[in-house]
């Protein structure tokens, strides 16, 4: 399998993490696993159907699919004709470019997207990477990220704030704090905690050295004990830690 990353242009930086590529080689075929990262996302294939959603979605070539955020993982069976593009969004950007309804609709779903939506198949496989700047430069609707500075204060402490501190800090209530991320992210403000939280347990876990016990790991991510946080890996991953 062979997967690369390319970074949008500086227009697009603030509402995109980045575009991908997947295709897969002659040597194996393999169900491919995604951890949730609280990020919604576009996709389209161009190669043969490929399953998705742990086998209960076929994407279809030339059709483009909305991929909402999820709160678990999702495995995806890549073979050796697998060739999909994706644009990987950031929090809260999904309606910067798209008028749809609320994201909690669309958590953990794959749904394809109408014509009006879709992306080109003649001109994406001419430069893929180009025409995806092109087209959200185009569709882009407004500049504002209505949950950015809450998002950044889940990101500046790890995931480790409670909804009330958030809620406090941006000067609005639990309640409009849960219905605007349920709105424009599809999870709730602690889900979304939850999961900025796992990610970097996940990420000190697979760059520490093999001498670096899990329950110190667990408490430096604000876990109350190494079964605490080996929970969470199982739940959000389905593997345990030593597998990971």
């Amino acid at each position: 399998m062979n997967y690369k990353k390319i970074k949008p242009c500086k227009e697009l930086a603030p509402f995109i993490h980045f575009y991908w590529e997947l295709k897969g080689n002659e040597l194996e075929s393999q169900w491919e696993r995604v951890f949730p990262d609280g990020c919604a996302g576009v996709v389209t294939n161009l190669g043969n159907t490929c399953l998705t959603d742990n086998g209960s979605v076929s994407m279809e070539f030339g059709k483009t699919y909305v991929v909402g955020a999820m709160n678990s993982f999702k495995d995806s069976f890549i073979d050796n004709d697998t060739h999909l593009l994706g644009v990987c969004l950031k929090p809260a950007t999904f309606a910067n470019f798209y008028s749809y309804s609320s994201q909690n609709e669309l958590t953990n779903d794959t749904i394809e997207f109408e014509k009006s939506n879709s992306f080109n198949v003649d001109k994406i496989l001419v430069t893929p990477f180009n025409y995806f700047d092109y087209f959200f430069s185009e569709r882009i609707k407004s500049k504002n990220n209505q949950l950015q500075s809450v998002v950044n204060d889940i990101h500046s402490t790890n995931g480790q704030i409670s909804v009330f501190e958030l809620s406090k800090r941006n000067f609005t209530t639990v309640r409009q704090l849960e219905r605007n991320f349920k709105k424009y992210i599809g999870l709730s403000p602690k889900e979304y905690s939850n999961i900025i939280r796992f990610q970097n347990a996940l990420s000190i876990i697979k760059n520490s050295n093999q001498n670096r016990s899990l329950l110190d790991i667990a408490f430096e991510c604000g876990y109350y004990d190494h079964s605490h946080l080996t929970n969470e890996i199982k739940r959000n991953t389905g593997l345990s830690p030593s597998l990971l």
